[in-house]
């Protein structure tokens, strides 16, 4: 059975779908991120979906309960890279992602959890896709 890498980089775990979700594979992905979180103490979860071309109701739930699980062991959930015709199948499915913030990409998220946690070191970034993150004063 494959695994989702799931990277750790500071306060967030960044978990990278590259392939298609199983139901074992996504089952397997809930408990071994529920156990990095704990582990780390991470307040933080990025899920990237740019390689999914086609999200369907069992993506979108199973993304909902990631979501869910990560907030009761205090991390806030942000999912990237969501393509258009990704996010018209799930509103066309009536699948809102209660729960989850969404972000254009990886840095915008990093942001969007610095923001939620009250950071005090908040990170800035470049409008150019290649941008490094600068902490702010």
């Amino acid at each position: 059975m494959e695994r989702v890498p799931i990277l750790k980089i500071g306060d967030i775990l960044l978990v990278s779908i590259q392939l298609d979700m199983s139901d074992q594979t996504a089952v397997q992905l809930q408990d071994d991120l529920a156990e990095r979180i704990v582990a780390t103490g991470c307040h933080g979860v990025i899920i990237d979906i740019t390689a999914l071309d086609i999200v369907d109701s069992f993506v979108g739930r199973m993304l909902s309960t990631i979501a869910s699980i990560s907030k009761v062991l205090d991390a806030e959930t942000v999912v990237v890279g969501m393509r258009p015709a990704v996010a018209i199948t799930l509103v066309e499915l009536g699948l809102s992602l209660n729960g989850i913030r969404t972000a254009l990409n990886v840095e915008r998220g990093i942001e969007l959890i610095a923001a939620a946690r009250g950071d005090e070191h908040e990170f800035a970034f470049d409008d150019e896709a290649d941008a490094e993150p600068t902490a702010l004063s």
